[in-house]
C-alpha cells in the first residue's frame, strides 16, 4: 500500500513539473525582407538587360549575314566583269582603228567591222543584265569618285577640270564602282566650284 501511494505521488510530481518550451523560428525582420526583395529585383533587371542585349546582338548578326549574302549574290560577277572590261576595250579599239573611208571601200573590212560591232553590242547587253553600266564621262566635271585623271589638256574654252577625252571607259556594278574612267581634263579655263559634279559611290568592289 505504501508503495502504491509513493508511485502515485511521483506521477503527480512528474505531471506538475514545467514542460520545456517548444522552439519557434523567429520571423524575419522587416528590413531584411525588403533588402532581399530589392536584391531579387536587381538580379531580375540585370538578367532582363542581358537577355535584351543578347537578342539585339543576334538580330544584328542575322541582318549582317543577310547583307553579306545579298552582296555576294549581287557582286559575285565583279571580278569576272572587271576582266571582261578589257575585252570590251579591245573591241572598241578595233572599231576605232578602221578609218571610215576604208570600211566603206572594202567589203571584207566592212563585214569584219559589222561583226565586231555586233559582238560589242552583245557584250554590253550582257553587262546591262548584270547591272554593269558605263560611266558617262565626256564633257562632265571631273569627279575623283568616278574618274582617274591621266593627263591635262590646255583648253581655255572649257571650265578647268572638265573631262575632254576618255581613254578608257569607266563602269559601275549596281551602286559600286567597278572601274574608274581614265580621262584627260582641261585646264586654263574658268574655275568650277569645289566639289561641283561629284557623286558618292561605293568603291569596295
Amino acid at each position: 500500500m505504501m508503495n502504491e501511494e509513493k508511485d502515485q505521488m511521483q506521477d503527480q510530481a512528474a505531471d506538475a513539473a514545467p514542460q520545456p518550451a517548444t522552439e519557434q523560428t523567429p520571423a524575419p525582420a522587416p528590413d531584411m525582407a525588403a533588402e532581399r526583395v530589392a536584391q531579387l529585383e536587381a538580379e531580375a533587371a540585370k538578367l532582363k538587360d542581358q537577355l535584351l542585349r543578347a537578342l539585339a546582338e543576334t538580330e544584328n548578326t542575322r541582318r549582317r549575314l543577310e547583307q553579306q549574302a545579298e552582296d555576294r549574290g549581287r557582286y559575285a560577277v565583279a571580278a569576272f566583269a572587271r576582266d571582261m572590261l578589257g575585252v570590251s576595250d579591245n573591241l572598241r579599239r578595233a572599231l576605232t582603228a578602221v578609218p571610215a573611208e576604208e570600211r566603206e571601200a572594202n567589203e571584207l573590212i566592212k563585214g569584219l567591222a559589222v561583226g565586231v560591232e555586233m559582238t560589242e553590242r552583245e557584250l554590253q547587253a550582257a553587262f546591262e543584265k548584270q547591272n554593269i553600266r558605263r560611266i558617262e564621262a565626256l564633257g562632265e566635271r571631273f569627279d575623283p569618285n568616278l574618274h582617274q585623271a591621266m593627263m591635262e589638256v590646255e583648253d581655255p574654252s572649257k571650265p578647268s577640270g572638265t573631262v575632254v577625252m576618255v581613254m578608257a571607259e569607266g563602269y559601275t556594278i549596281h551602286d559600286r564602282l567597278l572601274r574608274a574612267a581614265m580621262v584627260a581634263v582641261s585646264r586654263g579655263g574658268p574655275k568650277g566650284q569645289p566639289g561641283e559634279g561629284e557623286q558618292r559611290v561605293d568603291t569596295t568592289v
